[in-house]
């Protein structure tokens, strides 16, 4: 069963905690997947992953990209698992796929967001009720992650 990871969003936004994220999973040698709700955020994410830090590089694509399956992190509106991916993200609210078949499964939202606040607490309620193992992690002031359940 896959682990589940909630990562609640209070001092930074998405496209500052994200890129963090996806690198470490990466250094790992996992691939992942980062679905969003819809094509326009998937492709500002997709521009923002280019160049949001010039020191680095972190591969990656979106699902209306050459080779899809070939990515080591893809950006993605459709629930399938087009690269085989180990983890799968979930932002803005994006809905979990039927089956969490992954290593992990990290949900990130916003606590400034109501719709994103109760999505969030939605998925947590129905995956323990389905049996899953959650943690939630918060953003301390100084932006790092504090495991609060």
């Amino acid at each position: 069963m896959a682990e589940v990871l909630f990562y609640h969003l209070t001092e930074s936004k998405l496209e500052d905690a994200l890129p963090p994220l996806l690198e470490k999973s990466v250094e790992r040698g996992w691939t992942v997947a980062v679905q969003t709700r819809d094509p326009e955020r998937r492709d500002a994410l997709d521009a923002h992953l280019w160049v949001y830090r010039d020191d680095s590089f972190l591969p990656h694509g979106t699902d209306e990209g050459a080779s899809p399956a070939r990515q080591p992190v893809l950006l993605t509106v459709q629930p399938d698992n087009l690269n085989a991916a180990s983890v799968r993200f979930l932002v803005d609210g994006a809905e979990a796929p039927d089956r969490l078949d992954y290593e992990r499964v990290v949900f990130v939202f916003d606590g400034y967001d109501a719709t994103q606040l109760e999505a969030a607490r939605g998925q947590w309620k129905k995956l323990k009720a389905e049996g899953h193992s959650l943690t939630y992690w918060q953003q301390t002031p100084e932006g790092r992650w504090e495991k609060k359940a």
